[in-house]
Order: C-alpha cells, then structure tokens, then sequence
C-alpha cells in the first residue's frame, strides 16, 4: 500500500502532462478525440490519486487531532503534564472500550473513575427544560470530535460560520446588509449625518437529530484489538453528517434548520434549452451577481454531476476549460474560486438550484457540544447477539445575510 508521499510522487509527472497537453496545444488547431481521450485518461489518473492521497490524510489527521486535543485537554482541566495526560487518555479509551463491551457493572472501581472522567453523571441533555430523559452525557471533547468528523459528510460545515453553545435554547441572531452604507465628508464644524445600520433578526434555534440505533455484535465488542470507539464515532458522524448537511442545504425552516439553497435568491437563470447544462459565461455572470464585497472568500457549491457537466466545458478550440492543479492537495478551481462538492444539492435539470456561489460563512451553523450517548442491552438486541448505541445530538442551522452573499444558478424551465 503506498504512502501520502509515494502518491504525491505518482501524481506529479501525471498532473504535468496534462497541463502540457491542454497549454501547449497548437492554438491553430482543434482539439480533437485522440486529445479528449489523453485528456480524460490523465485526469481519470490523477483524481484517483487525489482520492486516495485525501482519504489518507484525512485518516491521518483526525486521529493525530482527537487524540492530541484530548491529551492537552485533561492536562489543562486535571492540572497534570502532558505525559500524564497521555496515561491518562490511553486509560480512559480502555476504559470506553470496556464498558461498550460489557456495560457499568463490567467495570472496577479505578475504570469507573476513569469513565466519569470523560461523561457527566447522567441528566438529562436534550431538553432545555428537566425531564426524565437517562443516558451518558458526554463531555465536549466527544462532541468535537464528533463534529470534526462530520466535516467530510456534505460540504456545508467545512465553509459555514460554526457557533458553539452549552445549551439548546433559542438565539437571537441579528443580520444586517452593509453593501449599500457608505460614510461622509464632514466640513469644519460641521455635525455628522446620522445613519444607524438597520439590523434584522433571525432565531437560531436547533433541533434534536437521532443516529438511530447501532447495532454491534458481542464478538465485535469483546475483540481487545477492534478500536470501538472509533468504530462508534465513524457511524455517528456518517449518519448525523449526512442528514444534518441535508437540511442545512435544502431544509424547510419548518420544523428543521433553514437551507442555503431556498433562502439564497436566484442570481443567473440558464437560456431556454439549458435544462441539464451550464455554460462558462453563466459562471462569470454568476460569479458576479454576487456583491464585490462578499467575493473575497467565496467559493462554489454543486453536486458532483453538476461539477462534470463544468469539466465538460470547452474553449473556442474545443479544449476543456478544467484542470486540475499541479500540486497534490492543492484544491482545484473555477475561474480561480474554491468548490465545494455538496450531493444534497440538486442536479441538473428543468428549474434545478444547481450550482450556488458566495460566501457561506454568512450561513451560521450552531452546535450545543453535548452528546448523549446511550448504551441497550434489552431483549430486542441480545436475542440477536447484539449490544445496541444510540446518540442524541443538537445542531440548527440558519442564513443570515439578507445583502445576497450568496446566490444560486437555476437551470431553465424548457
């Protein structure tokens, strides 16, 4: 299996001729299907290797991360060095591992001190009131992870403005446009004009998501070797990421966080006949349908078969206007902004919100960092060999420009 570096090396000479192909193409003549299909073969090779050098790194740097932000957290909350911290970290994982395995009642003493550790004394955690409602409050170290994880489900996270709160009650968030406000030449003497930046209001409010149940088999958990922990965290963020993305994406704001796309206004819509397409001049004009002051930072957002109907696009000699860049982690562009794939977004087709462009750290995503975590041993899962987890998360998720920092493309109607 080869390493990050290895791969680099592969992709380097790859990603060169590719840039040499399309670059260095004769501009007196047209690009042709011996061309196209060189060309599609490079990037085919290249996006593989961008594929597998991203899912390593990303392997690589939550889990030097989690652990990392664990050590110097109980370092800095127990008063203790780092080394001891790290004994310390490394016991509680054990100790996780033992109670996912065989619950409290498994655990001595010294683990259960371990475990208390790292979750509160049962309460309830996923109403702003009191209630009944049991289970293992985890600590906000858990809760970052798990939301770092979540960054690699949907694209929405990893450019909104993250917010973090101990509690799930409601915020006032204030919104103001400051695209057309400008100040003034003051003569002598002279009084200033009064100009009060009118501000707005939008409540960020959150919901209660549920991972629904993870069933684990016992000979799964009582394997001294398997990393359940890491096991468990890997289904939440997959399952919490995905529809949490989905509704901070497309979400009615009824009942569920407001999506980007419906409170985002239409800045290009596509010609008749561009149901399924989209041409370069679009982007341009999409581009700038955003306000000059919202550019600096802005990037784009589709689903990835609306991004290959973008590396379909041709020039005046029939060359493909993307590439990918030269160097290995670099992100690629268009026309010189960040994308961002997002497969909540809608694909090309009649009246499709397909591609969206902006700035979407106006879109302000608010977390309550805490997690309940819930472990069922009840006859539905042992008859079945099983032990069964559940998390409680709360997040909401709310646009809050109203001077169109983003906007969207809408394919045509016919």
């Amino acid at each position: 299996m080869s390493t990050i570096q290895q791969l680099r090396e592969q992709r380097k000479p790859i990603a060169e001729e590719l840039h040499n192909l399309v670059n260095d193409f004769p501009e007196d003549k047209q690009w042709g299907d011996d061309e196209q299909n060189k060309y599609n073969d490079l990037v085919n090779k290249v996006e593989r290797i961008d594929a597998d050098i991203e899912r390593k790194q990303k392997v690589v740097n939550l889990a030097a991360e989690q652990h990392q932000k664990r050590v110097i957290d109980t370092a800095n909350n127990q008063g203790i060095s780092t080394d001891e911290a790290e004994f310390r970290v490394l016991a509680q994982k054990k100790a996780f591992q033992k109670w996912a395995a065989n619950g409290r009642d498994g655990l001595n003493e010294d683990e259960r001190k371990l475990l208390a550790e790292r979750m509160n004394s049962p309460r309830n955690a996923m109403s702003t009131g009191t209630g009944s409602e049991g289970g293992y409050l985890t600590q906000e170290e858990f809760a970052s992870s798990l939301t770092e994880a979540m960054k690699a489900f949907g694209g929405m996270r990893s450019v909104s403005n993250v917010i973090q709160t101990e509690t799930g009650s409601d915020m006032n968030f204030p919104t103001s446009d400051y695209t057309s406000e400008e100040g003034e030449i003051v003569g002598e003497n002279a009084a200033v004009s009064n100009a009060d930046t009118t501000f707005g209001n939008k409540v960020l409010n959150t919901f209660k998501y549920s991972s629904k149940s993870i069933a684990i088999p016992f000979e799964l958990l009582q394997d001294s070797i398997y990393d359940i922990e890491a096991h468990v965290e890997r289904v939440l963020s997959r399952r919490l990421g995905n529809i949490t993305n989905k509704h901070y994406t497309i979400g009615t704001n009824t009942g569920q966080p407001e999506g980007i796309i419906p409170a985002a206004s239409v800045g290009v819509t596509g010609t008749t006949g561009q149901t399924t397409s989209v041409t370069f001049d679009d982007l341009l004009a999409l581009e700038h349908s955003v306000d000059p002051a919202y550019r600096n930072g802005a990037a784009f957002m589709m689903h990835d078969q609306s991004l290959l109907k973008i590396k379909q696009l041709k020039d005046g000699q029939n060359r493909p206007l993307w590439l990918p860049s030269l160097v290995a982690g670099a992100p690629a562009t268009i026309n010189g902004y960040d994308y961002v794939i997002n497969q909540h977004m809608d694909q090309m087709a009649a009246n499709a919100k397909s591609i969206a462009f902006g700035n979407f750290s106006t879109y302000v995503i608010r977390d309550v960092m805490q997690v309940l975590f819930l472990r069922m041993t009840d006859s539905k899962y042992a008859e079945k060999g099983q032990v069964g987890f559940l998390a409680f998360f709360r997040t909401g998720g709310k646009f809050t420009d109203v001077g169109g920092a983003v906007k969207v493309y809408q394919n045509s109607a016919t």
